[in-house]
């Protein structure tokens, strides 16, 4: 059981609830139990705050796990998803990406070499880095049609 998680529902309030495991792409939503508002007190719409609920995903914006209840978690013996794929975020580069193995060591990923890594959930990341050799103070041209209707306006 992972405790005290917030979760940020579109267009409400963030809500603390209790999560039976971490929730996983296979899922179709989250499953938690013991909703309640931010300040412990029981939202209007639960009528009993021990029921098991279900959140569908396309509601939930974000979660907020705490990482003292993470470790918890990992030190009873739950499993994290995606725990035997590590992910290597490196630069695309002639339009190939490069390829997730599993059991791949984590190094390269941007991360403090002696950080847990069993902490970190994996995150794909598809933008490439932007290119240093490009001029920021670069001067874009101004269609001189375009300022006078704008200033005929």
């Amino acid at each position: 059981m992972i405790r005290n998680v917030c979760i940020h529902v579109s267009n409400e309030q963030p809500l603390m609830c209790d999560l039976y495991e971490l929730p996983s792409a296979d899922d179709a939503g989250l499953v938690c139990t013991n909703v309640r508002s931010m300040d412990g007190k029981r939202p209007v719409f639960v009528d009993a705050i021990g029921s098991t609920f279900f959140f569908p995903y396309h509601v939930v914006r974000f979660l907020e796990i705490p990482e003292a209840e993470m470790a918890r978690y990992r030190a009873s013996g739950g499993a994290m998803p995606g725990s035997g794929v590590r992910v290597r975020t490196t630069r695309i580069e002639d339009g190939e990406a490069p390829a997730v193995e599993a059991g791949e060591d984590a190094g390269g990923n941007g991360h403090d070499a002696d950080a847990d890594h069993g902490s970190l959930l994996p995150v794909a990341v598809g933008a490439p880095e932007p290119d240093p050799d490009a001029d920021p103070d670069l001067e874009l041209e101004i269609d001189e049609d375009f300022l006078q209707r704008i200033r005929d306006i």
